[in-house]
């Protein structure tokens, strides 16, 4: 079992700013269908050769973390939880559980590599299609 890039995840204080601000610096476009609008606290853009993309997401904290960039990843096969397992006995280490938060069956989970750098794991292609 592995895990893909699913996009890359920037925190930031105005998403639709900073997402306005790359777009032309990258050549990216806006996800169709995404409200990529000001106000919005997340807002997700891509490269409309790869299909890269990049999400630009609001932080409350008056802080940002030092850490504002991370990978989201997506299982291969399998499921979320099985890939959070998978990770977890290679050495990854908790650091949130948002499983549910957002209604049941969805929400991610946070781990850190062995360095430190977070990554959220998010449900596989599969479970979202099964809603």
């Amino acid at each position: 079992m592995t895990s893909y890039i699913s996009h890359t995840t920037i925190d930031c204080y105005d998403a639709y700013a900073l997402s306005e601000w790359w777009k032309p610096v990258l050549g990216y476009v806006d996800m169709d269908g995404d409200p990529n609008e000001p106000g919005h606290e997340e807002c997700m853009i891509r490269d409309p050769r790869t299909e890269h993309r990049l999400l630009f997401i609001e932080v409350p904290d008056a802080d940002l973390p030092a850490k504002r960039i991370h990978f989201d990843v997506v299982p291969r096969e399998g499921t979320r939880d099985e890939e959070v397992e998978r990770l977890l006995a290679h050495g990854a280490a908790l650091v949130a559980d948002h499983r549910g938060n957002h209604g049941p069956g969805t929400g991610w989970v946070i781990l850190a590599d062995p360095e430190g750098n977070q990554m959220c794991v998010l449900r596989s292609q599969a479970e979202r299609d099964a809603g």
